[in-house]
């Protein structure tokens, strides 16, 4: 009789699990967190290093297609796919050994099918074969943050990746070390501000005169825009969303002693960061905080599909130029920002020793 009733709760048990009922999840029993996301080039709140134990860090981005102008001077427009609404998607931030868990939103409103496939993650294409969303559905995905770095996140539909990935869909994770960032030594390294950026590659069709089209929907411009694409030179690149975003008014801020951690992601496309009049003190550039970081770079070199971070302390004030060092890319094709600083001149790292004037005979 015992047997018999071993038997049976065997059988009970594996018509369970047959059944879809789900066994009791670890993460379940952990703290749940819900930070507040923001839009770059900002990045949430966070610690930089955690004494608590591993959380489920729980985000919500909806996805949202829209027309946005990515050259004020000419009025250039493309029909955008987005994380948020924003150009890159909001920066997310956990620390190693927390769960990510993500519920994704695509909109009645949205035309398309959309997914989201984290760099970060491990399995089903990063995420994308168990969260393909259509326009009306939701879904939520969670997966473990089992390495640090930053990581590229975007959209990867089946037979459109390259489209949705060069029309905004994606962003960056930034998975922290438990105990912070550190340098060669395993010294503590802090930043006081740290800003996102994003790189994009676009490609904008033309008409029979030369100028650009325009189009009402995102599915309207698909046949056009996948057609220069495959031509791999784009028409547009620039840093969150449109040329000039990070200037004038959008221009990123500091102050002279302060250190500020540059989070730089390109889903497509190999890039060239370099501060004019700065460096990179420490750089990650492929942006994985195992690794020992580099020192004192002038440019460093992202690969697409990456998210590099770099470290400067500003000891100048002064309007700094952030570009792509593909020059051509950044001041013809747009990718190219300012970080205004604040605070006193120091003579002893540069002084101007003569004003320009006639020359001397």
């Amino acid at each position: 009789m015992k047997v018999f009733r071993l038997c049976m709760a065997a059988t009970a048990l594996a018509s369970l699990l047959a059944g879809g009922v789900a066994v009791a999840d670890p993460a379940d029993q952990l703290e749940h967190i819900k930070p507040v996301l923001v839009a770059p080039p900002h990045v949430m709140e966070h610690e930089q290093a955690t004494k608590a134990k591993p959380r489920v860090v729980e985000f919500t981005m909806t996805i949202e297609e829209k027309k946005i102008v990515i050259d004020e001077e000419n009025g250039t427009t493309m029909q955008a796919m987005t994380f948020n609404g924003s150009m890159p998607g909001p920066t997310m931030v956990v620390h190693e050994g927390d769960y990510v868990q993500l519920t994704l939103i695509n909109p009645a409103t949205n035309a398309l099918e959309h997914n989201i496939d984290f760099h970060a993650s491990t399995g089903a294409l990063g995420g994308g074969a168990l969260t393909k969303i259509k326009p009306g559905e939701q879904t939520v995905l969670r997966f473990k943050a089992d390495r640090t770095g930053t990581f590229i996140y975007h959209c990867a539909p089946e037979g459109m990746v390259p489209w949705h990935v060069v029309s905004g869909m994606s962003g960056t994770l930034m998975v922290l070390p438990r105990d912070g960032l550190k340098d060669e030594n395993g010294k503590p390294l802090h930043y006081d501000k740290v800003y996102t950026i994003g790189e994009f590659d676009l490609y904008i069709p033309k008409d029979e005169n030369g100028n650009y089209k325009e189009y009402d929907t995102a599915l309207e411009s698909y046949g056009d825009t996948t057609e220069v694409m495959r031509g791999l030179i784009p028409s547009h690149i620039v840093f969150n969303g449109k040329k000039g975003a990070l200037t004038g008014e959008g221009a990123l801020t500091a102050k002279v002693g302060e250190t500020v951690l540059f989070i730089h992601s390109t889903a497509n496309r190999d890039t060239r960061p370099h501060l004019i009049g700065g460096h990179g003190d420490y750089v990650w550039a492929t942006g994985k905080f195992i690794n020992r970081p580099e020192r004192n770079l002038e440019t460093w070199f992202i690969p697409g599909g990456t998210a590099g971070a770099a470290l400067y302390t500003f000891k100048q004030p002064g309007v700094y130029a952030y570009v792509n060092h593909n020059l051509i890319e950044a001041f013809e094709l747009g990718a190219a920002g300012h970080v205004k600083v604040e605070g006193k001149w120091n003579d002893d790292l540069m002084k101007q020793v003569a004003a320009p004037g006639p020359t001397k005979k």
